[in-house]
Parts: structure tokens; C-alpha cells; sequence
């Protein structure tokens, strides 16, 4: 049953892409949203019209 545990160099690679891409994911969503995650803890409202402000234009 050891040659289950062989991964290729080009499934490891992907596999370490996929990781890198989800980290640095979260992070952009993190860093875009970080007004509602800290009203959402600090128990205050968001306002809206700030936030639609802060939007970049489409």
C-alpha cells in the first residue's frame, strides 16, 4: 500500500498553488471587507452609504 502515498511533482504543485490562491484570497477578502467584520464583532451597525462609497467603481 506504499505507492499510495507517492505524489507526482506536477499534482504537488498544483496542489501548492491552490493552497497559496486560497490564502491570498481570504486575504483580499478580508481586506475588502474589514469595516463589516469589525462592526460585525464590535456589535455596531454598518452604515451603508459609507460602505457603497468605499466600493471602487464598476
Amino acid at each position: 500500500m506504499s505507492y499510495l502515498l507517492y505524489i507526482d511533482p506536477g499534482s504537488g504543485s498544483y496542489l501548492l498553488q491552490a493552497i497559496i490562491a486560497a490564502v491570498l484570497g481570504a486575504g483580499f477578502w478580508i481586506k475588502m471587507s474589514w469595516h463589516r467584520i469589525k462592526a460585525f464583532f464590535g456589535g455596531t451597525k454598518v452604515n451603508k452609504e459609507k460602505e457603497e462609497k468605499d466600493k471602487p467603481a464598476s
